[in-house]
């Protein structure tokens, strides 16, 4: 049983920084795509943060690169969110989600095109104070 679940989110000043993680059991295949994704109030749910387990390819956005880095630890199969520079528009409730994935799939298509396939976490809240 595949089960995700995240932790780290909170209040955080304009400029500051959060690390989210996400403690990932039952995904023992490698091919496997782990990602980040937000929803605010009053919009969809997208992608900000993606990586593929078997060639450690990430994607991200316009809108977080530079400021959010994925990263893995494959000992703990937890998958880590470091954010910074943060500003307000990046308050969301934040999802960490996973998908059976062939290699060769080009990664930005998991942050992308979500579909019925995907295991999500339970979410995690984030807020930028101004």
């Amino acid at each position: 049983q595949v089960q995700l679940v995240e932790s780290g989110g909170g209040l955080v000043q304009f400029g500051g920084s959060l690390r989210l993680s996400c403690a990932a059991s039952g995904l023992e295949s490698n091919n496997i795509a782990i990602g980040w994704f937000r929803q605010a109030p009053g919009k969809e749910r997208e992608g900000v943060s993606c990586i593929n387990r078997a060639t450690n390819n990430t994607y991200y956005p316009d809108a977080v690169k530079g400021r959010f880095t994925i990263s893995r630890d494959n000992t703990s199969n937890t998958v880590y969110l470091q954010m910074d520079s943060l500003n307000p528009e990046d308050t969301a409730v934040y999802f960490c989600a996973a998908v059976f994935i062939a290699p060769t799939t080009p990664i930005q298509t998991m942050c992308n095109k979500p579909h019925s396939g995907y295991y999500w976490g339970q979410g995690t809240q984030v807020t930028v104070s101004s």
